[in-house]
């Protein structure tokens, strides 16, 4: 399990850690690296290094722990230790975690898409893949928010010639939830037409069974 979980992660390490994140770009937080560290000599050695290079990547700092483990500046790094060590920093930076309360409580419902967070009044909206870097998860709707949005279009819209029209205009699609639902409608729909193949062919088959 983890050899495999490593492999899988080694890409997204590099790529979505080190490059993009830069997590121990800050000495506070390359302290924290170190502590992670098994062998104290090669901390300090890496401490000093990073030191005269203050602005130093946090890719070029990963890199520098096989350097000097290789240089030899510490007389007694376990070199298996170490490299276990490495491995756990991957699996703590990169593997998926799972909030324990969340996944078991059954008020915990911020798995459900618009369900609302009780204590900051947010809805849990659905987010596209291919604007995950651009998502702010404090600038999504909440409900006082949606409430104002509806009374402050209900007004703009009261004096309207076409009031038929205006009745007809869900409550959603006056607020800036709208873009979420729209996206959600458009993700089930795909996965409806996806599934017609699918369950044609199980029905053809559970009748020529039958």
């Amino acid at each position: 399990m983890s050899s495999r979980s490593l492999d899988l992660l080694k890409e997204h390490f590099q790529r979505d850690i080190l490059q993009n994140q830069d997590p121990w770009a800050e000495p506070t937080k390359a302290e924290h690296l170190l502590r992670l560290l098994p062998d104290k000599a090669l901390s300090d050695a890496l401490r000093k290094k990073w030191d005269s290079a203050p602005g130093r990547s946090s890719a070029s700092k990963w890199a520098d722990i096989d350097a000097l483990a290789k240089a030899g500046v510490s007389k007694t790094l376990d070199v298996k230790v170490l490299l276990e060590a490495k491995q756990d920093i991957v699996l703590e930076y990169t593997y998926p975690r799972l909030d324990v309360e969340v996944s078991k409580k059954q008020i915990h419902l911020l798995k459900s898409p618009f369900v609302v967070h009780p204590g900051t009044g947010r809805v849990c909206v659905p987010i596209d893949n291919n604007t995950l870097e651009t998502f702010d998860p404090l600038a999504v709707p909440t409900v006082t928010r949606l409430l104002n949005e509806i009374d402050a279009w209900d007004k703009s819209n009261e004096m309207g010639d076409d009031r038929e029209a205006t009745q007809k205009v869900q409550d959603y699609e006056k607020t800036s939830l709208k873009p979420y639902v729209d996206y959600f409608r458009a993700h089930v729909a795909r996965m409806l037409r996806d599934e017609k193949p699918v369950k044609r062919e199980r029905d053809e088959k559970d009748v020529m069974e039958f």
